[in-house]
């Protein structure tokens, strides 16, 4: 199994910035799927999650209505479309094979991708 994260750079306040997680090993169509972050100095937070289809999306309320998650399922790519960043949105944003009530377990994830939101 293997995940991994792009997409990630520095942007201003208000901007967007779109991740991407190329995912293979693994049956991509398959699995719920996730992306989970971590701030300088905290513990994880999950982010968001899509079911196998794509159909249905789960967001954290610190995110919903500024983030929209999708999956291609032929192209086995994971997506997080990131709108209006705040500087509290700064993290490493990883994906991982896992839902919401998984992502805390021993699950496939990523290395992460660096998101810095700063004027």
């Amino acid at each position: 199994v293997q995940l991994v994260e792009s997409g990630g750079g520095m942007v201003q306040p208000g901007g967007s910035l779109r991740l991407s997680c190329a995912a293979s090993g693994f049956t991509f169509s398959s699995y719920v799927l996730s992306w989970v972050r971590q701030a300088p100095g905290k513990g994880p937070e999950w982010v968001s999650d899509i079911n196998t289809s794509g159909s249905i999306t789960y967001y954290a309320d610190s995110v919903k209505g500024r983030f929209t998650i999708s999956r291609d399922n032929v192209k086995n790519i994971l997506y997080l479309q990131m709108n209006s960043l705040k500087p509290e949105d700064t993290a490493l944003y990883y994906c991982a094979r896992a839902s919401r009530q998984s992502w805390r377990g021993k699950v496939p994830r990523g290395q992460g991708t660096q998101v810095t939101v700063s004027s």
